[in-house]
């Protein structure tokens, strides 16, 4: 039972590691960022995949050029 337990967290654990910057990757392509700022983002979640994302969803918006529709 500990097995199957242990097993299904290490599974959401890599699942999030591979979904996660794939998303934040694609959520920042469709945002307009101002200067350098997508490069900034590309690159903290390239190298930092699962603490860049959490990052980008939190901080990122800050950092979105306004755009009134």
């Amino acid at each position: 039972m500990i097995l199957a337990v242990n097993s299904v967290v290490w599974t959401s654990l890599m699942v999030a590691l591979l979904v996660l910057p794939v998303l934040a990757l694609i959520h920042m392509v469709q945002q307009n960022f101002r200067g350098r700022h997508r490069l900034i983002w590309v690159l903290i979640i390239v190298f930092l995949p699962f603490f860049g994302s959490i990052l980008y969803f939190i901080m990122g918006k800050r950092y979105r050029r306004h755009n009134p529709q």
